[in-house]
């Protein structure tokens, strides 16, 4: 199936997008990319076919320094502006969807972040492939604070071996958001992929199909 290249307007610049909607779709996932690879990495593409198969649109979109072909990415606030006006897009190019957000590593703590500040227009709630807790070889969960700010679901798919999300942080990362919302409709929710790198293309997908359908 080949998706429709789409342009993105952030404030006087533009970012490409990539919608893949299959004719059965119930529901659309807007997925950001990781840091060190654009939307057309082959797990995006992956990704975003897999769902397809399931009746879930995705679409992709490019932050601005993968846009402008550099490795350096966008400082927070730039990467937000992004995010949002993916997020505006999305809405309209398919209202007729529940609209769910998030992405790869750096671009779904981006999100996430976003989201923190300012919840996103029409975004049901966020799904994480492999967040970005620490940096690797120092874990942490200073990474997670904002999400205590974030009042929709959330859904994380991690493996046990990825060494920006050790488990047992990530564990005490999800333990400090529930224990700070008291909404039972925005607890997160978290699945460990044991004995599996973080980024498990075929696991991501019926993990996102799951998370949509029980929406």
């Amino acid at each position: 199936m080949d998706a429709q290249n789409i342009s993105i307007a952030v404030g006087a610049d533009s970012v490409s997008g990539l919608l893949l909607r299959p004719s059965n779709a119930r529901a659309l996932y807007l997925s950001a990319h990781g840091a060190g690879a654009g939307m057309t990495h082959k797990a995006m593409e992956s990704n975003a076919q897999g769902l397809a198969k399931r009746g879930i649109a995705t679409l992709r979109y490019q932050f601005l320094y993968m846009e402008k072909g550099s490795k350096r990415p966008d400082p927070p606030k730039l990467a937000h502006a992004v995010v949002r006006a993916a997020a505006s897009e999305a809405a309209r190019l398919a209202p007729d969807l529940p609209l769910f957000a998030g992405g790869r590593s750096f671009g779904g703590r981006m999100t996430s972040q976003a989201q923190a500040e300012e919840p996103l227009p029409g975004v049901r709630g966020l799904i994480f492939l492999g967040f970005p807790l620490h940096p690797a070889g120092k874990p942490g969960t200073e990474r997670a604070e904002h999400l205590t700010r974030v009042k929709i679901p959330m859904l994380f798919v991690s493996g046990d071996r990825d060494a920006l999300a050790e488990i047992g942080h990530l564990r005490h990362g999800h333990a400090l958001i529930v224990g700070h919302d008291q909404h039972a409709a925005a607890l997160p929710l978290f699945v460990e992929l044991r004995n599996e790198l973080t980024f498990l293309r075929s696991v991501h997908v019926r993990s996102l199909h799951l998370a949509v359908s029980a929406a």
